[in-house]
């Protein structure tokens, strides 16, 4: 047992933050309102929670469009509310598992702007271009 992996057979539950629950009445869930909860979502005996995205995006795909990884989308909240959550998660037993898209971004990411801006360039690649 010693030598097995925690999610072998762990109870994940799954968080989308902006349908979760909204601390502050705006009608959209966010990273406050996910920690105000986590007491409830540990009473259920899972082991760890799965975060959506919730890095700054256009919003275009719910999230999904990441338009800076290293940044909260003001909509979910704030970096300090990250670290209140997992602080809080971690304090209950919970581990966090943070949906990281990085198979695609929004029009908007810089590494997409960059590889539109040259094809040459260091980031010419990381998109595929076809001429039309």
């Amino acid at each position: 047992m010693q030598n097995r992996q925690w999610w072998s057979g762990a109870v994940i539950y799954q968080v989308y933050p902006r349908s979760f629950f909204d601390s502050d009445g705006d009608g959209i869930g966010d990273l406050p309102g996910v920690t105000a909860k986590l007491d409830y979502i540990a009473s259920l005996g899972v082991d760890a929670i799965w975060l959506s995205p919730f890095f700054r995006s256009p919003m275009r795909d719910f999230g999904y469009d990441v338009a800076d990884h290293g940044a909260v989308d003001p909509v979910f909240g704030t970096i300090g509310d990250v670290d209140r959550l997992l602080a809080r998660a971690h304090a209950l037993g919970l581990k966090v598992i943070i949906d990281l898209v990085c198979g695609h971004t929004s029009d908007e990411h810089g590494w997409f702007q960059a590889s539109r801006a040259s094809r040459v360039g260091a980031h010419a690649d990381w998109y595929g271009w076809a001429n039309a």
